[in-house]
């Protein structure tokens, strides 16, 4: 299966344009890495149809959005020199953040949670 699901924000706004009856769409969605602050992958985005045209009227550079879709690899050559590209083929896109927020709610660090021994699971109200 061939499946990839992100969270991060548009590096600018998408670049739409035609390709015949087809609307293409391409961004950059920098997604953060979990365990190393400050370090983000830079996700190269193309969506086709329906959804280049959503990315067109609904979002703009600095959205945070949910993407699932595919990878799809491929090549080309330029000045006589092979490039290689991997992009993320949009299947659905949503918004993850609230229009007015404009803020993350609060991720619980795994390290904030405490290790219970057997003795302890007699005072728990869920056990």
């Amino acid at each position: 299966m061939n499946k990839w699901c992100g969270t991060g924000r548009m590096t600018k706004d998408a670049d739409i344009r035609s390709a015949g009856e087809t609307t293409v769409g391409h961004f950059t969605l920098a997604v953060d890495r979990r365990f190393k602050k400050g370090e983000a992958d830079f996700i190269t985005c193309v969506a086709f149809g329906k959804t280049a045209e959503w990315f067109e009227k609904y979002t703009h550079k600095g959205m945070k959005l949910e993407i699932v879709g595919r990878i799809q690899t491929g090549s080309y050559e330029k000045n006589g020199v092979k490039i290689y590209t991997t992009d993320i083929v949009v299947e659905e896109a949503n918004f993850a953040e609230s229009k007015k927020s404009g803020e993350e709610k609060p991720q619980q660090d795994i390290d904030d949670f405490i290790n219970v021994t057997s003795d302890q699971e007699e005072e728990l109200p869920f056990a």
